[in-house]
């Protein structure tokens, strides 16, 4: 009896002591892991950098996060599951790289005409805080945000009408492909890494991508035309993930400050899209190129042409059991809100 009592003794000193290495004690700090799949030159990992260290500071130091950019931890398709699984315990990439895994949030792609990305930043939180989509329940979200208007780029012919495009072969993805053929265009799908040397070989005509990327990947220099139908442009949508398990087990005033962070940390990113969108405008210009306007008719030939791709859309949320009908709604009220000036939103900046 003696004995067994004895060993009982010992394995819960055991267990107290490999315990005590798996979780800090009272005022040690929480390490963390961050994995991102956008390279550290990138301004969207200054931003989530900047994120951790501000975690760091407003928590007194109690929770430490250490920083994987450029996919040195996850790959950007692996990076949501890898939080999940708890390969890191933080992440961010895009959603749409794991195209299907999140049916509700891919509203953020369809071209229902985003102005500006603090709105489509302010509009993709807002979905989320409304819908609690569960397809993001098996994590944290920190914070969402969507890059400014999609547009439609070409390197020689310009585009003012639908039958400008007809015959162009046009780099895009997911539901802008779709837009693409419905427009007119021939849709080429590759990673957007490949597009500059396929425009300047003259494999594809054109690509569909926001203004940033005429700077961040110099693109200005491989095109000349930029069509700005707001009417339909798209957005991508990009998220900031925590484990729920580490996430749960951060004491209560640790997740109130970051819970504040991670608000503010999406106005900043979203002004930080129309900043670089503004950079790439200026570049357009300065290397010769030109942003073509449609009229307000022909806009509207193209707002109907691609109802489809929103449709659809309806229809496969329908078909899974998800609110698509209502985000539709929502997000087309707040966009024309945003176009009279009446939308507000704790994730837009006031100032």
């Amino acid at each position: 009896m003696s004995s067994t009592v004895t060993m009982v003794g010992r394995l819960t000193l055991v267990l107290g002591f490999l315990l005590c290495l798996c979780f800090p004690g009272d005022g040690e700090a929480v390490s963390l892991t961050f994995s991102d799949a956008v390279p550290a030159a990138h301004h969207m990992s200054k931003m989530a950098s900047s994120w951790c260290k501000e975690v760091e500071k407003r928590t007194g130091g109690k929770v430490k996060i250490t920083y994987y950019p450029g996919q040195s931890l996850t790959k950007a398709k692996e990076c949501y599951d890898g939080v999940v699984s708890g390969l890191s315990d933080l992440g961010q990439s895009a959603l749409q790289y794991t195209r299907g895994r999140f049916p509700l949030m891919d509203f953020i792609n369809l071209p229902l005409g985003y102005r500006s990305g603090a709105i489509a930043t302010a509009i993709i939180n807002e979905v989320n805080d409304k819908f609690k989509p569960k397809e993001l329940q098996d994590t944290q979200v920190m914070y969402l945000h969507s890059h400014g208007p999609g547009f439609i780029h070409t390197k020689d012919k310009p585009v003012s009408k639908m039958e400008d495009l007809k015959g162009l072969k046009i780099r895009s993805h997911g539901p802008t492909a779709e837009m693409l053929k419905l427009l007119g265009a021939t849709p080429v799908a590759f990673p957007m890494t490949e597009l500059y040397q396929a425009l300047h070989k003259g494999v594809v005509n054109g690509g569909v991508f926001p203004m940033e990327a005429e700077k961040g990947w110099k693109l200005a220099e491989v095109t000349n035309n930029t069509t700005a139908c707001y009417n339909t442009t798209y957005s991508v949508g990009f998220f900031v993930v925590m484990n729920k398990a580490k996430w749960n087990a951060l004491p209560a005033d640790v997740k109130e400050t970051i819970e504040q962070i991670n608000v503010e940390w999406a106005r900043k990113q979203g002004q930080l899209w129309d900043q670089a969108d503004s950079e790439g405008i200026r570049t357009t210009l300065s290397n010769g190129g030109r942003i073509i306007g449609i009229e307000p008719k022909e806009a509207e030939r193209w707002v109907k042409a691609v109802q489809p791709v929103v449709k659809r859309y309806r229809d496969e949320t329908k078909a899974r059991g998800v609110p698509g009908d209502e985000v539709i709604k929502l997000v087309q009220k707040l966009r024309d809100d945003a176009v009279k000036g009446t939308f507000t939103s704790k994730y837009l900046a006031t100032e």
